[in-house]
């Protein structure tokens, strides 16, 4: 599964629970993230036992963007089926600042900051 745009890319690979994000994610409102919500969803009623968000390439994820991601996470903690890890750039300044805030939402979520 993918969805592809001029700025932006995110596929999912089933067999390594892998959903990667790259590129620059500047939609407006959260009607715009439609698609990419209804992506998301899709892969977590699949329930896998593992969900890896990939976000080492996501240069850029506007504040209508943190909500869809959060409300992404609550759905998979509310469902009680998957765990989920959170890969994230510490050079990446959104992210750094931003991603710690995700455990808040799921205590579970393994968050990996590297030095991409």
């Amino acid at each position: 599964m993918e969805i592809q745009s001029e700025n932006y890319h995110i596929d999912y690979d089933p067999q390594t629970m892998v959903i990667n994000f790259r590129g620059s994610f500047r939609l407006n409102g959260m009607k715009d993230y439609g698609p990419i919500i209804e992506f998301l969803n899709k892969v977590a009623a699949e329930e896998p036992p593992l969900i890896i968000l990939d976000l080492q390439k996501l240069e850029f994820l506007n504040s209508s963007g943190i909500s869809m991601l959060s409300r992404f996470i609550i759905n998979v903690r509310k469902k009680q089926k998957s765990n989920m890890v959170v890969k994230g750039s510490k050079k990446i300044d959104w992210q750094n600042k931003s991603l710690k805030n995700l455990q808040r939402l799921m205590p579970s979520l393994v968050l990996e900051l590297n030095e991409l």
